[in-house]
């Protein structure tokens, strides 16, 4: 088995740790790119994706922010209202924040409250 990087470890231990409190809960899962931001919420009993959206959705306002810097904060923005309507169209309003290893600061702190906002609970 291959050695995991310290980035796939805290992303394993923040998971595993998410699923031990979260019970039956959906998770919102965040990956950031240099380039992009994608979110999903992920029903773990049934191993299937509820929501996704994406920086790369076509109905997104197409923000990718310049070439040097990637995606902006409010393109995070627009990815969290998208996705909380979304999972509130397929019923789900109660989830746990996965930040996947990221830190919550910048681009994830934005999708997150711009997801509360839309009217997730988390």
């Amino acid at each position: 088995m291959a050695k995991l990087s310290l980035f796939d470890r805290r992303r394993q231990r923040v998971r595993t740790s998410l699923r031990k409190r979260g019970g039956d809960k959906p998770r919102l899962s965040v990956h950031r790119s240099g380039r992009h931001i994608y979110a999903q919420v992920i029903n773990d009993v049934e191993g299937r994706t509820v929501a996704a959206a994406s920086t790369l959705d076509k109905d997104g306002k197409g923000q990718k922010g310049t070439k040097t810097s990637g995606a902006t904060a409010e393109s995070a923005q627009d990815v969290g209202r998208r996705i909380a309507e979304r999972a509130k169209a397929a019923g789900v309003t109660k989830v746990i924040f996965d930040r996947g290893g990221f830190l919550f600061h910048g681009r994830v702190k934005a999708l997150a409250d711009a997801a509360r906002e839309g009217g997730l609970e988390f």
